[in-house]
C-alpha cells in the first residue's frame, strides 16, 4: 500500500474506535502521538494523550450515545488525510462544561447533530494532529447555549 493508504486506514480506524458509535479508548494510545493536538471550535484544543482521554470520557459521561461517521470517501496527500463526518448525541450523562461558549448541567435531555471537516496529521503512523472545524453554531443552538435569532427583526 501507499503512504497515503496507509494514513487512510490508520484515520478510518480512529475516526470508528475514537469518535464512533464503541468507543475504545486504547486506541489512543496506539495510533496518537504522544503529544498529539486535537483542535476544534466547539472546545479548548487538548494536547498528549491523556488529556485526549480525558476530553473524549468526560464528552461520552455527558453525551453516552456520542458518535461521528464519515459522510465523504477521506482524501489523502503525503502526510494529511481530510475528513468529512457527521455525528451528534443527546445530553443524558453528567454536566459538561468543555464548551468555549459556556456548560450544560446534568442530563439535560438535549440533542445535537452537526458536521465538520477534519484535517489529520500522520507521522510513521502515529497521528500527530487533528484540526476540524465542526458546525458548532448549529450544535451550540441544539443545546440551548446560543439563543436562535428572532426572525423578522432587523438587527
Amino acid at each position: 500500500m501507499s503512504k497515503e493508504e496507509d494514513n487512510k486506514a490508520i484515520v478510518g480506524r480512529w475516526f470508528t474506535e475514537f469518535w464512533g458509535k464503541d468507543v475504545n479508548l486504547s486506541v489512543i494510545g496506539e495510533i496518537a502521538a504522544p503529544d498529539m493536538l486535537l483542535k476544534y471550535s466547539l472546545h479548548e484544543p487538548r494536547r498528549g494523550r491523556d488529556d485526549i482521554k480525558a476530553f473524549m470520557t468526560d464528552f461520552r459521561a455527558a453525551f453516552p450515545d456520542l458518535h461521528f461517521r464519515g459522510t465523504a470517501d477521506l482524501i489523502a496527500e503525503g502526510d494529511y488525510v481530510v475528513g468529512q463526518w457527521e455525528g451528534g448525541g443527546t445530553h443524558t450523562g453528567s454536566a459538561f462544561a468543555d464548551f468555549l461558549i459556556g456548560g450544560l448541567p446534568a442530563a439535560t435531555g438535549r440533542k445535537m447533530h452537526f458536521t465538520g471537516t477534519t484535517v489529520l496529521k500522520i507521522i510513521d503512523g502515529k497521528i500527530v494532529e487533528e484540526i476540524g472545524l465542526d458546525d458548532g453554531v448549529t450544535a451550540l443552538t441544539q443545546l440551548g447555549l446560543i439563543k436562535p435569532a428572532v426572525a423578522g427583526l432587523d438587527a
